[in-house]
């Protein structure tokens, strides 16, 4: 039976020594944090960073005041977790930014998404393309429904210029979507129905 508790009393209720309040935490956002992660890293890394994020939780409570959900919260997180890895990885001295560097700028190998179509593939390869912190705002915004204003707590800017940063994304995954081969007709049909492809890639991504 799932525990209905909220996730901030769950939270606490884990931060006091409750391992079963914890459990229910990370069960009921294990598949969202896998998502996010997954896109971006193999599996083996995907799970080991849901665990990172989970158990920074507990550390990080007090920054929840700061932000607008707790699901901002836990995403922020997430994000800094990535971060941290990707420049644990990194040529010494050099600089990682996850607002200018894409996944596949940074090396990383993401996971093979599974029973994709043409133009579910295409897109998938665009997002590893295109800035972090864009293909952040675009996961999150169609795959988990996070608001303008949650995805400005998670990436750190005003909501203006998260407003700004998913058009420029969706701007930038077409013409990726090009240059990885898809005919004109091809790119007009994934474009013009964006927002149900970038949907329909939550279910592939995750599991």
């Amino acid at each position: 039976m799932a525990d209905a508790r909220d996730d901030l009393d769950l939270l606490d209720a884990w931060r006091g020594g409750d391992g079963v309040a914890g459990d229910a935490l990370v069960q009921r956002h294990f598949a969202a944090l896998f998502r996010f992660f997954r896109n971006k890293l193999d599996d083996a890394r995907a799970e080991d960073l849901v665990q990172t994020t989970m158990l920074a939780l507990v550390d990080g409570r007090e920054r929840f005041r700061e932000l607008t959900s707790f699901r901002a919260f836990l995403f922020a997180i997430a994000r800094n977790q990535l971060a941290m890895h990707f420049r644990s990885r990194a040529v010494r001295d050099k600089v990682i930014e996850l607002g200018t560097a894409s996944v596949a700028d940074l090396g990383a190998s993401p996971s093979a998404i599974v029973g994709a179509g043409e133009e579910q593939r295409l897109l998938a390869a665009a997002l590893q393309r295109i800035p972090v912190d864009f293909q952040i705002a675009i996961e999150l915004y169609y795959w988990e429904g996070l608001s303008t204003r949650e995805l400005a707590d998670v990436l750190g800017v005003p909501e203006g210029t998260v407003r700004s940063r998913l058009a420029r994304a969706r701007e930038q995954l077409a013409a990726h979507i090009a240059e990885l081969g898809a005919t004109p007709g091809l790119v007009e049909t994934i474009t013009g129905g964006f927002d149900g492809w970038a949907r329909s890639l939550r279910a592939l991504v995750g599991r």
